[in-house]
């Protein structure tokens, strides 16, 4: 990922939180067939290594995991992210010298890939993973509501992954590079957008208190 040293996120709560809160990841893996991608969730553990193991699962049938990996693994992680127009910046009055862009966040994570297939070691993965996303709900679901036959097939159908992190790559655009008078134009512009993600990136924006 390129990252310009304006954008360079290289917090590591910063990136644990983009991490927490992104809802889907992307597993990219370079095989001698080609790269191969699959969609998928991830839980960080903050406990295990250095910098975390990354734990999620895919489904048995799809080959990726049959796929012998050369070199890392990298897991992509996107946080909020929004279009910005070039009328929002001040810049455009005075010179007309502006263009659109693009603010995002966006994490990359890097480590050995291993596949597993051991009934503990999935259970245990994919109820860390469930709790995760069930805790915030008001009556949450848990793995132990199904029954325990039911799971056990469940588990056959899928693979885990476990990526112990070696490095991370952290970008954070948020028109940091543009002049305050643009930043301010540009929060201002996203908070009263009708599109809950603009607004999501708004508060972002670095401009002044």
């Amino acid at each position: 990922m390129y990252v310009p040293p304006a954008f360079k996120d290289d917090d590591f709560e910063s990136i644990r939180a983009t991490i927490r809160g992104a809802r889907l990841a992307t597993l990219v893996t370079a095989t001698a067939e080609g790269p191969v991608a699959t969609p998928l969730p991830f839980f960080l553990d903050e406990t295990e290594g250095e910098h975390g193991t990354l734990y999620g699962h895919l489904a048995r049938a799809n080959p990726h995991w049959r796929l012998p990996p050369i070199g890392e693994a990298l897991a992509i992680f996107s946080g909020p992210e929004a279009y910005v127009t070039p009328s929002w910046y001040a810049t455009k009055q005075e010179t007309g010298k502006v263009v659109p862009t693009w603010n995002y966040v966006a994490v990359h994570a890097y480590g050995p890939v291993e596949f597993f297939d051991e009934p503990e070691r999935l259970l245990d993965a994919v109820t860390r993973l469930t709790n995760k996303q069930e805790g915030s709900r008001a009556q949450p679901w848990a793995v132990a509501d199904a029954p325990a036959d039911f799971i056990a097939a469940q588990l056959r159908g899928i693979v885990g992954v476990r990526i112990p992190v070696v490095r991370f790559e952290g970008k954070r655009k948020m028109s940091q590079n543009r002049p305050e008078a643009d930043r301010v134009g540009v929060a201002a512009g996203l908070a009263a957008s009708d599109d809950p993600q603009d607004r999501e990136v708004a508060p972002l924006i670095p401009v002044p208190a």
